[in-house]
């Protein structure tokens, strides 16, 4: 088995960072919750944004900093959710952006996405790919969590198409938040799609990011759900019990290989 060290760069500047992503994670939906009106001023917005603001601080930030916490103890799980936990933000973060270009949120929003994003790099550029695969080559089943990404990745690509396609030629009405999250999933499909092909080659950047990758998608879906579940008691609207169990049922692609792949991670 291979001891070297994961780590090959000092990593003090990431957890810098991402101590500042979480707090600023914290106080962006606090503030959405306690001051919704000023916050959202649209009834379309604060429908859309206010239970994700819930979904935020108590999926997002726990696992965000839960990552911070294992990593900084030395644990290979922690150092490999990290990335993952980053990247949830990332695609959280620019649905809110692109939602309010026109708004006061905007540089705070915008500002968590630069963030994140340059923490995700450093955070990689720290980390030896090479060992991370050394130690998990033939524990983990590469081709099946690798072919499960690039499936995910192309389901949502067609998604997003689905929803933003019409909209550009006038033929939907589809609200500008709900848009906002397609313009996200098409900015983070490629990462799915290319590590997924890593991974299922059994390339070094597959075994590094292929984990975090599971774990964002996998805490997306836990997200959504959540999501559903308040909307009722936030907006008033009846639960959608069609998109509920739509979206439970496509949740298996992430939960069943990142259940294997975690599992195979902490036998090692």
């Amino acid at each position: 088995m291979d001891h070297s060290p994961v780590v090959r760069r000092d990593l003090s500047l990431a957890y810098r960072l991402s101590s500042v992503v979480a707090f600023l994670m914290a106080a962006a939906s606090l503030a959405g919750l306690l001051f919704s009106s000023v916050a959202y001023p649209s009834e379309e917005l604060r429908r859309s944004f206010i239970s994700n603001d819930v979904v935020n601080l108590f999926i997002g930030l726990p696992i965000l900093l839960g990552s911070l916490w294992f990593a900084r103890r030395g644990s290979l799980l922690g150092l490999l959710f990290w990335p993952g936990a980053l990247l949830y933000t990332t695609y959280n973060y620019i649905a809110y952006t692109v939602a309010m270009l026109l708004s006061w949120q905007f540089v705070l929003f915008l500002a968590l996405v630069l963030l994140s994003v340059y923490a995700l790099y450093l955070l990689l550029a720290g980390l030896d790919a090479a060992v991370v695969q050394a130690r998990l080559k033939g524990k983990v089943p590469e081709r099946f969590t690798g072919g499960a990404l690039v499936v995910f990745g192309i389901l949502i690509l067609l998604l997003a198409i689905g929803a933003l396609a019409p909209a550009l030629t006038g033929q939907s009405q589809a609200s500008w938040a709900e848009l906002a999250a397609r313009v996200a999933d098409l900015l983070l499909v490629p990462a799915w799609l290319v590590c997924g092909v890593l991974l299922w080659r059994r390339r070094a950047l597959g075994y590094l990011a292929g984990v975090g990758l599971l774990f964002q998608a996998s805490m997306l879906f836990v997200g959504l759900l959540i999501f559903f579940i308040l909307q009722p008691l936030v907006a008033g609207v009846p639960f959608p019990v069609a998109d509920f169990v739509t979206v439970a049922v496509m949740s298996l692609i992430c939960f069943i290989p990142f259940g294997l792949f975690l599992r195979g991670v902490a036998a090692k």
